[in-house]
């Protein structure tokens, strides 16, 4: 890769839901994701998967799901567990049949891979996920070294508190001037929230309209920022 500044803008929970669906393809359709991380557990994954197979231009990565967890006075509560997380050996398991219902569904390889709540952060998710990655000839999200991961676009605190004003155009304006030469992901959440059960839910709908807003790719047509998707960042690495 040379020194331009390329930007990947990459929706996580393509599946979750059908809002969620319906947001990142409008997101994508009508604005400057270029990119999304499947949940194939979830009820809107088969149609997820479908649209992903028409549309190449949206590439799409595997959003490993192991659970969700909220802050609740004071402590981090489980919504859902799929494995216990410190089970290397259910986490190896989990992660291969993610992996082959990507591919039943999608009928390839992820382009990418990623995890819900940044699970893969910590072993032994992180060493499966790594060597998985290294397999796959894939980048793995805050461990491929020619991609920056950028998460500042995100309307909570990690707490679950309300952090709105980080998920307005003139925030993603200020993200988009401090980008850096070389390739940066930019992770967004975009959806409409009808039927979600999940901690993040009325920030989607607020993330999915600045995601479309026209001034937000006439800043990166100013700024020189290309576009691009991790299928293109794959094949140039």
């Amino acid at each position: 890769m040379d020194e331009k500044i390329l930007l990947i803008v990459n929706a996580d929970d393509f599946g979750l839901s059908p809002g969620v669906n319906r947001g990142i393809i409008e997101a994508h359709e009508q604005g400057v994701v270029t990119s999304t991380s499947l949940m194939v557990r979830w009820p809107g994954a088969k149609d997820a998967a479908a649209y992903g197979r028409r549309n190449q231009s949206l590439s799409l990565g595997l959003h490993l799901d192991l659970g969700e967890w909220s802050f609740k006075e004071g402590e981090w509560v489980p919504e859902y567990v799929v494995v216990d997380s410190s089970d290397a050996d259910a986490v190896a398991r989990e992660v291969r049949q993610q992996i082959e219902e990507f591919r039943r569904l999608v009928g390839d390889d992820p382009t990418h891979l990623d995890s819900h709540q940044h699970v893969h952060q910590n072993d032994p998710a992180k060493s499966v996920l790594q060597q998985w990655a290294r397999k796959l000839g894939v980048p793995l999200r805050h461990f491929t070294r020619e991609i920056h991961y950028c998460g500042e676009f995100y309307g909570q605190t990690a707490e679950g508190l309300p952090l709105t004003e980080t998920i307005s155009v003139e925030a993603l304006l200020r993200i988009l001037e401090c980008l850096m030469p070389g390739c940066t992901e930019l992770a967004c959440h975009p959806g409409y929230p009808e039927g979600l059960k999940t901690m993040y839910q009325k920030e989607r709908e607020l993330e999915l309209k600045v995601l479309c807003e026209p001034r937000v790719l006439e800043k990166i047509k100013k700024l020189g920022i290309k576009l691009c998707s991790f299928r293109h960042v794959v094949n140039s690495m």
